[in-house]
Protein backbone atom coordinates (compact mmCIF):
# COMPACT_ATOMS: atom_id res chain seq x y z
CA UNK A 1 0.00 0.00 0.00
CA UNK A 2 1.58 3.35 -0.97
CA UNK A 3 1.90 5.76 1.76
CA UNK A 4 -0.45 8.83 2.48
CA UNK A 5 0.29 11.99 0.07
CA UNK A 6 1.98 14.74 1.30
CA UNK A 7 2.27 18.27 0.21
CA UNK A 8 4.36 18.84 -2.74
CA UNK A 9 5.31 21.33 -5.18
CA UNK A 10 2.47 21.45 -8.42
CA UNK A 11 5.93 20.13 -10.57
CA UNK A 12 6.44 16.96 -8.67
CA UNK A 13 4.57 14.01 -10.35
CA UNK A 14 4.56 11.06 -12.00
CA UNK A 15 1.16 11.27 -14.05
CA UNK A 16 -2.43 12.59 -14.70
CA UNK A 17 -5.13 10.34 -14.29
CA UNK A 18 -8.90 10.75 -15.00
CA UNK A 19 -11.24 9.34 -12.75
CA UNK A 20 -14.96 8.57 -13.91
CA UNK A 21 -17.46 8.43 -11.50
CA UNK A 22 -21.67 8.14 -10.64
CA UNK A 23 -23.68 10.46 -8.46
CA UNK A 24 -26.44 9.06 -8.15
CA UNK A 25 -29.52 8.96 -4.87
CA UNK A 26 -29.63 11.87 -2.42
CA UNK A 27 -26.12 13.17 -3.46
CA UNK A 28 -27.45 14.87 -6.34
CA UNK A 29 -28.64 17.11 -3.84
CA UNK A 30 -24.62 17.89 -2.75
CA UNK A 31 -23.06 20.71 -5.14
CA UNK A 32 -20.34 20.92 -6.42
CA UNK A 33 -17.65 22.01 -3.95
CA UNK A 34 -18.80 19.66 -1.60
CA UNK A 35 -18.74 17.00 -3.98
CA UNK A 36 -15.11 18.43 -4.46
CA UNK A 37 -14.44 18.50 -0.73
CA UNK A 38 -15.54 14.46 -0.24
CA UNK A 39 -13.49 13.73 -3.07
CA UNK A 40 -10.56 15.25 -1.61
CA UNK A 41 -11.03 12.99 2.00
CA UNK A 42 -11.78 10.01 -0.41
CA UNK A 43 -8.58 10.43 -1.58
CA UNK A 44 -6.76 10.82 1.71
CA UNK A 45 -8.82 7.47 3.04
CA UNK A 46 -7.78 5.02 -0.06
CA UNK A 47 -4.18 6.26 0.19
CA UNK A 48 -4.12 7.56 -3.30
CA UNK A 49 -0.93 9.79 -4.19
CA UNK A 50 -2.17 12.85 -5.38
CA UNK A 51 0.46 15.31 -5.86
CA UNK A 52 -0.41 18.87 -4.07
CA UNK A 53 0.20 22.25 -4.66
CA UNK A 54 2.81 24.50 -3.86
CA UNK A 55 3.07 27.93 -1.32
CA UNK A 56 1.56 27.99 1.81
CA UNK A 57 -1.67 26.63 1.52
CA UNK A 58 -1.27 23.11 -0.55
CA UNK A 59 -4.33 22.18 -2.08
CA UNK A 60 -5.16 18.34 -3.94
CA UNK A 61 -4.42 19.21 -7.49
CA UNK A 62 -8.28 17.58 -9.26
CA UNK A 63 -9.36 19.70 -11.90
CA UNK A 64 -13.36 18.80 -12.71
CA UNK A 65 -15.25 18.41 -15.99
CA UNK A 66 -18.37 20.46 -16.00
CA UNK A 67 -19.18 19.93 -12.81
CA UNK A 68 -23.06 18.53 -12.66
CA UNK A 69 -25.62 20.83 -11.04
CA UNK A 70 -27.77 20.44 -7.88
CA UNK A 71 -30.70 17.82 -8.36
CA UNK A 72 -29.08 16.19 -11.18
CA UNK A 73 -27.94 12.46 -11.11
CA UNK A 74 -25.23 10.94 -13.20
CA UNK A 75 -23.23 8.32 -14.43
CA UNK A 76 -20.54 9.75 -16.57
CA UNK A 77 -18.80 12.47 -14.33
CA UNK A 78 -15.52 13.14 -14.78
CA UNK A 79 -12.24 14.57 -12.65
CA UNK A 80 -8.20 14.82 -13.32
CA UNK A 81 -5.66 13.99 -10.58
CA UNK A 82 -1.86 14.62 -10.87
CA UNK A 83 -0.34 11.53 -9.03
CA UNK A 84 3.70 11.74 -7.27
CA UNK A 85 3.79 7.94 -7.80
CA UNK A 86 2.45 5.12 -10.48
CA UNK A 87 -0.22 2.86 -8.87
CA UNK A 88 -2.39 0.40 -10.31
CA UNK A 89 -5.56 1.80 -11.55
CA UNK A 90 -7.96 -0.64 -10.96
CA UNK A 91 -6.82 -1.65 -7.30
CA UNK A 92 -7.61 2.23 -6.84
CA UNK A 93 -10.54 2.10 -7.76
CA UNK A 94 -11.47 -0.81 -5.48
CA UNK A 95 -9.98 1.43 -2.83
CA UNK A 96 -12.08 4.46 -3.55
CA UNK A 97 -14.96 2.62 -3.95
CA UNK A 98 -14.39 1.35 -0.23
CA UNK A 99 -14.79 4.55 1.45
CA UNK A 100 -17.75 5.90 -0.77
CA UNK A 101 -20.97 6.77 0.51
CA UNK A 102 -24.03 5.52 -1.07
CA UNK A 103 -25.30 7.89 -4.28
CA UNK A 104 -21.41 8.20 -5.43
CA UNK A 105 -19.19 5.29 -7.18
CA UNK A 106 -15.78 5.42 -8.83
CA UNK A 107 -16.32 3.79 -12.22
CA UNK A 108 -12.84 3.78 -13.97
CA UNK A 109 -9.30 5.48 -13.33
CA UNK A 110 -7.39 5.62 -16.39
CA UNK A 111 -3.80 7.65 -17.15
CA UNK A 112 -3.92 10.49 -19.29
CA UNK A 113 -1.88 13.09 -21.18
CA UNK A 114 -0.06 15.39 -19.22
CA UNK A 115 -0.84 18.31 -21.72
CA UNK A 116 -2.80 21.21 -19.81
CA UNK A 117 -4.36 21.92 -22.81
CA UNK A 118 -6.12 18.43 -22.43
CA UNK A 119 -7.69 18.56 -19.33
CA UNK A 120 -10.92 16.82 -19.10
CA UNK A 121 -12.21 20.73 -18.30
CA UNK A 122 -10.46 21.91 -21.75
CA UNK A 123 -11.86 19.14 -23.72
CA UNK A 124 -15.79 18.65 -23.01
CA UNK A 125 -17.61 19.75 -25.66
CA UNK A 126 -21.19 17.56 -25.46
CA UNK A 127 -22.95 15.17 -23.25
CA UNK A 128 -25.90 12.63 -23.30
CA UNK A 129 -28.75 12.93 -20.71
CA UNK A 130 -32.75 11.66 -20.38
CA UNK A 131 -34.82 13.38 -19.07
CA UNK A 132 -38.04 12.22 -17.64
CA UNK A 133 -41.65 13.79 -16.03
CA UNK A 134 -41.30 14.10 -12.35
CA UNK A 135 -44.61 16.26 -11.45
CA UNK A 136 -47.88 17.02 -13.79
CA UNK A 137 -47.94 15.70 -16.87
CA UNK A 138 -47.90 15.67 -20.77
CA UNK A 139 -50.88 15.41 -23.26
CA UNK A 140 -51.52 11.58 -24.29
CA UNK A 141 -50.41 12.32 -27.62
CA UNK A 142 -46.94 14.21 -26.56
CA UNK A 143 -44.62 11.22 -28.01
CA UNK A 144 -46.08 11.24 -31.70
CA UNK A 145 -46.01 15.62 -30.94
CA UNK A 146 -42.43 15.46 -29.91
CA UNK A 147 -40.44 13.66 -33.34
CA UNK A 148 -41.36 17.01 -34.76
CA UNK A 149 -39.19 18.78 -32.26
CA UNK A 150 -36.00 19.05 -33.60
CA UNK A 151 -37.13 19.61 -37.38
CA UNK A 152 -38.06 23.11 -36.76
CA UNK A 153 -36.35 25.38 -38.63
CA UNK A 154 -35.31 26.98 -35.40
CA UNK A 155 -35.81 26.62 -31.64
CA UNK A 156 -36.16 29.96 -29.91
CA UNK A 157 -36.11 30.29 -26.19
CA UNK A 158 -35.00 33.90 -23.81
CA UNK A 159 -32.21 33.88 -22.60
CA UNK A 160 -32.35 35.97 -19.21
CA UNK A 161 -29.17 37.81 -17.96
CA UNK A 162 -28.63 40.14 -15.09
CA UNK A 163 -29.32 43.42 -17.47
CA UNK A 164 -31.42 42.53 -20.54
CA UNK A 165 -32.98 39.67 -22.32
CA UNK A 166 -32.52 38.10 -25.79
CA UNK A 167 -33.51 35.74 -28.26
CA UNK A 168 -31.47 32.39 -28.94
CA UNK A 169 -31.88 29.76 -30.93
CA UNK A 170 -30.50 26.69 -29.27
CA UNK A 171 -31.13 24.28 -32.15
CA UNK A 172 -27.51 24.25 -33.14
CA UNK A 173 -26.38 23.10 -29.89
CA UNK A 174 -29.11 19.86 -29.84
CA UNK A 175 -26.96 16.94 -31.47
CA UNK A 176 -29.59 14.67 -31.25
CA UNK A 177 -33.26 14.34 -29.48
CA UNK A 178 -35.39 11.15 -29.45
CA UNK A 179 -37.88 9.63 -27.73
CA UNK A 180 -37.12 6.83 -25.08
CA UNK A 181 -39.75 5.12 -23.25
CA UNK A 182 -41.43 7.68 -21.42
CA UNK A 183 -38.33 9.51 -21.18
CA UNK A 184 -36.28 12.17 -23.68
CA UNK A 185 -32.61 11.27 -25.19
CA UNK A 186 -30.61 14.01 -25.88
CA UNK A 187 -27.49 15.27 -26.64
CA UNK A 188 -26.35 18.60 -26.35
CA UNK A 189 -23.81 20.75 -26.27
CA UNK A 190 -21.77 21.40 -22.98
CA UNK A 191 -18.12 22.97 -21.42
CA UNK A 192 -16.87 26.31 -21.70
CA UNK A 193 -17.13 27.38 -25.41
CA UNK A 194 -21.05 26.44 -25.41
CA UNK A 195 -23.18 24.96 -22.87
CA UNK A 196 -26.82 23.66 -23.12
CA UNK A 197 -28.24 22.35 -20.02
CA UNK A 198 -30.91 19.89 -20.59
CA UNK A 199 -33.80 21.80 -18.28
CA UNK A 200 -33.58 24.31 -21.04
CA UNK A 201 -34.32 21.98 -23.65
CA UNK A 202 -37.09 20.68 -21.89
CA UNK A 203 -38.91 24.01 -21.48
CA UNK A 204 -38.32 24.70 -24.77
CA UNK A 205 -40.39 21.32 -25.76
CA UNK A 206 -43.25 22.34 -23.36
CA UNK A 207 -43.58 25.35 -25.31
CA UNK A 208 -43.82 23.14 -28.49
CA UNK A 209 -46.11 21.22 -27.05
CA UNK A 210 -48.23 24.01 -25.75
CA UNK A 211 -47.46 22.92 -21.91
CA UNK A 212 -47.33 25.40 -18.71
CA UNK A 213 -43.88 24.92 -17.62
CA UNK A 214 -45.39 26.18 -14.36
CA UNK A 215 -47.22 22.90 -13.85
CA UNK A 216 -44.46 19.85 -15.10
CA UNK A 217 -41.16 19.44 -13.65
CA UNK A 218 -38.07 17.03 -14.82
CA UNK A 219 -35.91 14.89 -13.81
CA UNK A 220 -32.28 14.98 -15.50
CA UNK A 221 -29.69 12.49 -15.71
CA UNK A 222 -26.27 12.48 -17.08
CA UNK A 223 -25.27 9.62 -19.20
CA UNK A 224 -22.00 10.14 -20.83
CA UNK A 225 -19.79 13.22 -21.96
CA UNK A 226 -17.89 13.49 -24.85
CA UNK A 227 -14.91 15.43 -26.43
CA UNK A 228 -14.81 16.28 -29.75
CA UNK A 229 -12.18 14.42 -31.91
CA UNK A 230 -13.08 16.98 -34.39
CA UNK A 231 -15.84 16.78 -37.20
CA UNK A 232 -18.26 16.03 -34.04
CA UNK A 233 -16.86 12.85 -33.52
CA UNK A 234 -17.42 12.46 -29.98
CA UNK A 235 -15.35 10.27 -27.92
CA UNK A 236 -16.07 9.48 -23.84
CA UNK A 237 -13.20 11.07 -21.64
CA UNK A 238 -12.22 8.36 -20.61
CA UNK A 239 -11.24 7.26 -23.59
CA UNK A 240 -9.32 10.34 -24.62
CA UNK A 241 -5.47 9.78 -23.67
Amino acid sequence: MPAVAQPCSEEVFVLKARIKFRKYGVMKFIGHLDVMRFFQKAMRRAEIPIAFTGGYSPHMIMSFANPLGVGLTSDGEYFDVELTEEIDMEEAVSRLNQVMVEGMEVVTMVPVSEDKKRTGMSIVAAADYVSTIQTGAFPEDWKERATGFLNQPEIMITKKTKKSEKEVDIKPLIYQFEIRGDGVFMQVATGSVENLKPEVVMQALCQYLGVDTERVSFSHHRLEVYADMGNREFVSLNKVW
